[in-house]
């Protein structure tokens, strides 16, 4: 047989397996086509099911604050709520280290200069300040929410029940009760609505109009201003050379960023604050005395009915915050 008739066989062969539905079909009758493999039915009718792929995904990152134990106290929980700080800021703080409470310890209380070292000290190296945008400084932190900053690292220093800041508080009728030092217990000031109705939410302080003086901006002092201004104190007092107090008193609340403030800053403003009339240093002298927030210097405690005014104190002096004062809970 030629190549020829072998290839023209080989075509028919194709063309009638094309016409009988190719050459893989299923030569079964009608009700084995209709048939479904049990398979197939059990899909038909619950489907796929419900699969939870979280439990195949990578784990979830958690934040990098928690595992260097940092943790983000509510602006809320501030006495200062937030209002000063730019949009979307957080303060995480953490536990205070054995070094970090070392050098707390030399702290020199009959000094109020070293105290200050000492507090600003902690909150430095126990915090990270941020907003939406930027890393800030422990300095852009307002100086009267740092008590609430303090307690909060001690807290997470020492978070055993026995060495929390015990207050004793006394009703007329000689009954006590110990209340805790803590920043829930605190009484907070309030800026009177007269004050309140300048705040810029833009600004993020108070931008006043006066009469007389025009317009004043005007905000509570942040930490990095009070450090500045502490070093000014401490170098006129060494050199025994005199300094105004009723400057000092003011400054804080009118010098609104520490950037740039400086020794040489500080002088320029005195220069400028002689020549200040009567009335425009009266009217930013209120302002500063109203614009004060912060803790009151008692809180009202009810003891059996009651209301105690128990004076804001640190019990065993300002070191207790993170030497523990009570030796006999540690010794066996």
């Amino acid at each position: 047989m030629s190549e020829e008739t072998n290839n023209e066989e080989f075509e028919n062969f194709l063309n009638k397996k094309e016409e009988e539905g190719g050459a893989f079909k299923k030569t079964t009758n009608s009700s084995e086509n209709n048939k479904k493999d049990p398979i197939e039915e059990t899909l038909d009718k619950k489907g796929l099911g419900s699969v939870d792929m979280g439990k195949f995904g990578k784990d979830r990152a958690e934040s990098s604050d928690f595992h260097l134990g940092y943790h983000e106290i509510p602006m809320e929980d501030l006495f200062s709520q937030g209002k000063f700080y730019p949009e979307g800021s957080a303060i995480s703080v953490r536990s205070a280290r054995v070094a970090e409470i070392r050098h707390f310890s030399t702290m020199n209380e009959q000094s109020m200069l070293d105290i200050e070292e000492k507090l600003n000290a902690i909150v430095k190296a126990c915090s990270r300040f941020t907003s939406a945008s930027k890393v800030l400084s422990y300095k852009d932190i307002l100086e009267e929410d740092r008590i609430a900053i303090l307690l909060r690292i001690r807290d997470l220093t020492f978070p055993e029940p026995e060495n929390k800041l015990m207050l004793k508080a006394e009703n007329s009728y000689g009954t006590s009760k110990d209340v805790e030092l803590a920043t829930r217990n605190l009484t907070s000031t309030t800026i009177p609505e007269e004050i309140q109705k300048y705040y810029s939410a833009v600004d993020r302080c108070f931008v006043i109009q006066t009469r007389s003086s025009g317009e004043i901006i005007m905000r509570p002092p942040s930490i990095g201003v009070m450090e500045e201004l502490t070093k000014y104190i401490q170098t006129q007092q060494e050199q025994k050379k005199r300094w105004d107090q009723a400057f000092v008193q003011v400054l804080p609340y009118v010098q609104i960023d520490w950037r740039g403030f400086n020794q040489k800053e500080i002088f320029n403003q005195e220069v400028a604050f002689q020549g200040w009339d009567e009335r425009k240093y009266m009217t930013v002298y209120r302002l500063a005395e109203k614009m004060k927030i912060g803790a009151q210097a008692e809180m009202e405690v009810d003891v059996d009915g009651e209301t105690v005014m128990l004076p804001l104190d640190f019990p065993g002096g300002i070191k207790s915050l993170f030497i523990i004062s009570d030796l006999a809970g540690e010794l066996l």
